[in-house]
């Protein structure tokens, strides 16, 4: 007598969730209103925010994403608040 086949199914297909490119200004907390751009011919990141038209630029990789553009920005922010604590 022979064996009966398996059912069996195919491994799940990866996603792929791609991240955010806009995200809430620090200065005017309004959401949705910081977009951040990559140059990568100059090699030049920039997040602005299209309500109070505050800005930040950095230098970017290959690997830099606009999240890190972000996060670099909020960073600077907290930086800048503590020395300024600190005095």
């Amino acid at each position: 007598m022979g064996k009966r086949k398996s059912n069996s199914k195919p491994p799940p297909k990866k996603r792929n969730d791609k991240l955010d490119t806009v995200f809430s200004c620090p200065f005017c907390s309004h959401g949705t209103s910081v977009e951040c751009r990559i140059d990568m011919k100059n090699a030049i990141g920039e997040a602005i925010c299209n309500i109070c038209q505050e800005s930040f630029s950095t230098t970017v990789t290959s690997l830099t994403e606009p999240i890190d553009i972000y996060s670099e920005w909020i960073d600077e922010c907290e930086r800048v608040n503590n020395v300024e604590d600190d005095e």
